[in-house]
């Protein structure tokens, strides 16, 4: 579908726009690296909370909406509903620890929390492991979706998508530091909901849907509504239900959604004014991030279904879209193609936000880790501040090219899913554990790393093989990749020696202040408790208003109320 001159006015001005941001907050993020990547540590809960989920807001988020509702319905969700428990667990009780250690990356975590030689090699090697490997397959995905979109809206390749792009996203997060990532971010939000729920309004009114109720019970669309599993389905139930809740939540490191917090969401709490910003921040970003954004896509999803019944159709409507290419997530552009004009261009530009708030954040996280985990800390301890900054733009430039190369070795949004969480699996619970276990040391997490990372590239290579050297389903892969790499590390953890006491007061005396660790845990495990309930139930309601069920809607909205009522009223004793 051509766009239309005012179509490319509105895109283009959003591109002017993020580049003058840039510009502007360039002025303040060259004077040093704390600026550059914290922000000087003073940004505001909502200005912090808007920009986790705007770079959870990917190009490829729609994507994997839309296809996890095609094959298994709105209950196909639950795969990614589950890390709420892992968010929850950030809020009540470590993003109040992140933001009192005072450090720059989540990396320097290491050398404050451990001793030795060890510490220094891990927080170097996880600067690159995570930093640039993890992140260049983040971004990769990311890059991939975007290219997806832009070959069926704007009829280009992948190259070229990539190529335009990047310009754009490199320039303004080299030149404006994290202060520009999160003003962009912001504007980038409010464009991407706004067009994203506009859409969902105008495809439900098409001819071919003929509005929500006729959706609603039309053939293609009433089987796939349930918002749980059908739990006499036993596959179903256990990769979409059991798996995620018993096993991934708390087990998988996974972008966005870090046991104990880290990456992004560490950045963006270490930059908080306050522990109170921090955790404000983190509850905001689960809120919306959970049960805030997710239904216009699950709509527009269940639509795609009448007008794309199946693969085949959208490759027959689309025949210029390679092989590579194909797949159900490319639903969500495909749906896109019958908006008019004007609303196409504010959708393309949201989706355009979306995809460049997810690369910019990227790009300043795994060059924070390049600099200040592993350039400063090991190639140049003696360099100036205008010298990191530089470095810092640098690297913005070689993750860019590394993902956008990478991205076309990948297929589908649900496969970088599979992929990242993989690569995470059985890491989780030390994450969680390390503030408060003793025992565990350096040891404990090179070996939670080579193993989980061992038995992804395994299972990765299997799987690409004509005739793979094992048949295995991808949730058994999961769970042995949770059970060898957890069983591994906790067995490192008993032979070897942890670390010294001295290191360890140091760390107890920072981080809680001298304070027994499970202060107010009581409390705490109220809030992680309640916070999960409200949360869900605000999901659940909005679905049920739409689904027209109105006594459960009411029955889950007040529900939510009394969630926040209960919130308040402990809130002092964990914030």
């Amino acid at each position: 579908m051509l766009l239309t001159p005012l179509d490319y006015i509105i895109i283009f001005g959003f591109f002017i726009l993020s580049l003058f941001i840039g510009i502007w907050a360039s002025k303040s993020a060259g004077k040093d690296s704390a600026e550059f990547f914290l922000s000087g540590r003073n940004m505001p809960w909502w200005l912090l909370g808007v920009s986790m989920v705007a770079t959870t807001f990917a190009a490829d988020t729609p994507g994997l909406v839309t296809e996890l509702v095609r094959k298994n319905g709105v209950s196909g969700n639950w795969v990614w509903w589950a890390m709420l428990l892992t968010g929850m667990l950030t809020v009540f009780f470590y993003a109040k620890l992140w933001r009192k250690s005072g450090i720059t990356t989540d990396l320097e975590f290491y050398e404050l929390r451990y001793s030795g030689k060890m510490a220094s090699f891990l927080r170097g090697f996880r600067a690159i492991y995570l930093g640039v490997i993890f992140n260049v397959i983040t971004m990769a995905g990311v890059c991939l979706a975007g290219a997806k979109i832009a070959n069926i809206l704007l009829g280009i390749s992948q190259s070229e998508m990539l190529l335009y792009s990047s310009i754009v996203v490199v320039i303004y997060s080299s030149l404006g530091g994290l202060k520009g990532v999160l003003l962009t971010d912001f504007v980038q939000f409010l464009i991407a909901m706004a067009g994203s729920i506009w859409a969902t309004i105008y495809i439900v009114g098409l001819p071919e849907i003929n509005g929500l109720s006729n959706l609603l019970t039309h053939p293609n669309v009433s089987s796939k509504l349930a918002m749980l599993p059908d739990f006499s389905n036993k596959e179903a139930l256990i990769t979409l239900f059991i798996i995620p809740f018993a096993v991934q939540w708390w087990s998988t490191w996974y972008p966005g959604a870090e046991p104990g917090g880290g990456g992004y969401i560490a950045q963006r709490m270490l930059a908080a004014k306050d522990e109170k910003n921090a955790t404000w921040a983190t509850l905001f970003f689960n809120f919306a991030h959970y049960a805030l954004r997710p239904w216009p896509w699950i709509i527009v999803g269940l639509a795609s279904l009448i007008i794309f019944p199946n693969l085949e159709s959208i490759n027959q409507t689309f025949p210029n879209l390679s092989t590579e290419m194909q797949g159900h997530d490319v639903a969500y552009a495909a749906m896109m193609t019958y908006l008019p004009a004007g609303l196409l261009g504010i959708v393309l530009t949201s989706l355009i936000a979306a995809f460049m708030s997810t690369i910019s954040t990227q790009l300043n996280w795994g060059s924070s880790y390049v600099v200040n985990d592993f350039y400063s800390r090991f190639i140049n301890k003696e360099a100036s501040e205008r010298q990191k900054v530089i470095v810092g733009r640098i690297s913005t430039v070689v993750l860019m090219f590394l993902a956008a190369v990478f991205s076309f070795y990948l297929q589908s949004a649900k496969g970088v899913f599979d992929l990242l969480l993989q690569i995470g699996a059985g890491t989780g619970l030390l994450f969680i554990l390390r503030w408060f276990w003793s025992k565990i040391n350096p040891y404990s997490e090179i070996a939670a790393m080579a193993i989980s990372f061992i038995i992804a590239v395994f299972f990765f290579i299997n799987g690409k093989l004509e005739t793979p050297l094992i048949e295995i389903a991808g949730y058994w892969q999961l769970i042995i990749g949770v059970f060898v790499t957890t069983i591994g590390w906790v067995i490192v953890t008993i032979l070897t020696q942890p670390t010294d006491n001295n290191t360890l007061e140091k760390f107890d005396a920072l981080i809680f202040d001298g304070e027994s660790k499970f202060k107010n845990i009581g409390f705490k495990i109220v809030g992680f408790i309640t916070g999960t309930i409200g949360v869900y139930s605000f999901l659940f309601a909005t679905g049920n208003w739409i689904y027209g069920k109105i006594n459960l809607a009411i029955t889950l909205t007040i529900t939510t109320a009394i969630c926040i009522l209960i919130l308040r009223r402990i809130w002092k004793y964990i914030s």
